[in-house]
């Protein structure tokens, strides 16, 4: 890992190996005094560390009473053979003469994973990079190694590419349920397969803010930014209902097609607007975040983006679905003037197949 540019402090969990003093019996000796090995552990523990053989309560508490030697020569490794344990029979046999002891160098801490053994090897990055980029990198470094490991060991990758696994993985089992339960909600609010098809065809506009504010702010698209995606495609779809909505009730008001698309695009466009930029402000305190980094300027891009198109794109999509044609009195219109008015009307008349300068009854 310290090979590759961007790691910075590489580091194992490990540490390093620490002498450790072992007492390593002899069996035939302990066969002929009459004691086993768990005897001559239990009296080392006593010896050494101590046995618990009572408790005595205080206040709420429970204090355990430990037996041990006493002395500071119990901890000296020096003074170990001088120790003696009590046979059976009462006999007392010094420890040097059923066993020997031995140092050896052992891993002060084993580490273990899912009942595994495991060593973690950690480090920080490049705070120009992105964590996946130099996990890849780190992988590609590992490949001759990784291969020349012997049955039973494995190199596995960790960090947010794991977790970015794990969290997609789980996503993925409810998001089914997810897109069958929108459908249904979207349904019940158009009661109309060609509406439900124009709402969802509205869904990724977003994308088109999204990546560019993924990019220019150089942040990952891993799981949190697809969790930001699926709530800006369900803002962008509400407004969408928003306008439908607005659509049929200008007609159920009496107006006719064209002007229920034009003036529902007019009444609709402040609220819509003032709502998606309320909800920009809102997302900013977030872009400070390293964990909600990404969520934050998917929805801020998206959501600033893909509101205004969708005020350009539905008026058109509108007019073309149900094949919407302008009226004659269209030069009259009273809300002619107001710019959202002209967008829509160039809008409905781009979807007619006229230039947005030419005459309202006119088709070229």
């Amino acid at each position: 890992m310290r090979t590759v540019p961007d790691v910075r402090e590489a580091n194992r969990d490990w540490g390093n190996r620490t002498p450790v003093v072992r007492f390593v019996p002899d069996q035939d000796r302990l066969n002929l005094i009459g004691l086993s090995a768990a005897e001559v552990g239990q009296q080392l523990q006593f010896l050494l560390t101590g046995i618990p053989v009572t408790a005595v309560r205080e206040d709420i508490r429970n204090v355990s009473v430990v037996a041990r030697s006493a002395g500071d020569e119990r901890m000296d490794p020096a003074r170990l053979p001088d120790f003696s344990l009590m046979t059976r029979d009462g006999r007392q046999v010094p420890l040097d003469q059923i066993g020997r002891s031995e140092i050896r160098l052992e891993e002060p801490i084993l580490k273990r994973r899912d009942r595994v053994p495991v060593i973690t090897v950690r480090s920080d990055i490049n705070e120009a990079t992105q964590p996946p980029e130099v996990s890849k990198a780190v992988m590609v470094a590992l490949e001759p190694l990784i291969a020349s490991l012997p049955p039973g060991y494995r190199i596995e990758m960790g960090g947010s590419i794991e977790e970015a696994t794990k969290a997609n993985a789980a996503l993925a089992t409810v998001f089914p349920i997810m897109i069958a339960a929108t459908l249904i909600i979207i349904m019940l609010q158009v009661r109309s397969f060609s509406m439900l098809g124009m709402v969802l065809l509205t869904a990724p506009l977003g994308l088109v803010g999204v990546v560019p504010a993924l990019i220019a702010f150089n942040q990952p698209f891993g799981f949190n930014a697809i969790l930001g995606l699926i709530g800006l495609a369900g803002i962008l779809m509400r407004n969408t209902l928003i306008l439908t909505e607005q659509i049929k009730e200008n007609r159920a008001a009496g107006l006719d097609d064209y002007h229920a698309v034009v003036e529902a695009t007019v009444q609709r466009t402040r609220p819509v607007i003032l709502t998606a930029l309320a909800a920009v402000l809102a997302f900013i305190p977030l872009t400070h975040s390293v964990f909600w980094g990404s969520m934050a300027y998917t929805l801020i891009g998206g959501t600033a983006v893909g509101t205004v198109l969708i005020l350009l794109f539905l008026p058109a999509l509108y007019a073309t679905w149900f094949r919407i044609r302008p009226t004659a009195d269209v030069a009259h219109d009273v809300n002619a003037s107001t710019p959202a008015s002209q967008a829509a009307m160039a809008a409905a008349a781009w979807a007619d197949g006229r230039s947005p300068g030419s005459s309202p009854g006119v088709a070229r």
